[in-house]
């Protein structure tokens, strides 16, 4: 398994965006889901990481979006079923969190759903040390979101 920056341009990677949202459309209100597309993830600002199995299958992504100076957001997390439990999102949400503190942010923020079907999201960054916090940015605080934080050191 290997994890790298890669454009999200790719046929690949729209096929997994389309994987995550065909998976999260149904389980919150479509005017209370914030996914960026893969035109927003190549914009100046936000890094894709991709991790590919050892046949070069995108199995796995997740993104940082710099807002300012102090804060990033990590975006568009998602692993495929069949690699769920070898830790493909924890190594990506590292990669990440490595880049932030290159940048010198302070945080990282996340917005995640607050429904069933996100349990696996939840202990993912509950595991890697982020904790709950409230809504940010222009998030609504709607009950269909969950928030975390986690401090960079």
């Amino acid at each position: 398994m290997r994890i790298e920056v890669e454009t999200p341009l790719q046929d690949d990677i729209r096929k997994l965006v389309k994987q995550l949202n065909e998976y999260m459309m149904p389980l919150t209100p479509k005017e209370f889901q914030f996914q960026l597309t893969v035109e927003q993830m190549a914009e100046p600002g936000v890094t894709l990481f991709v991790a590919r199995n050892d046949n070069n299958e995108a199995v796995g992504m997740g993104a940082l979006k710099i807002h300012d100076e102090e804060m990033g957001e990590v975006k568009r997390m998602f692993t495929l079923e069949h690699v769920r439990g070898e830790r493909v999102g924890s190594k990506i949400l590292n990669k990440i969190e490595e880049l932030a503190a290159t940048n010198k942010l302070n945080e990282l923020k996340l917005e995640t759903g607050e429904a069933p079907g996100f349990e696996p999201a939840w202990r993912l960054y509950e595991r890697n040390g982020y904790q709950t916090c409230g809504a940010f940015l222009d998030y609504p605080d709607s009950g269909y979101s969950r928030f975390y934080l986690k401090k960079i050191a």
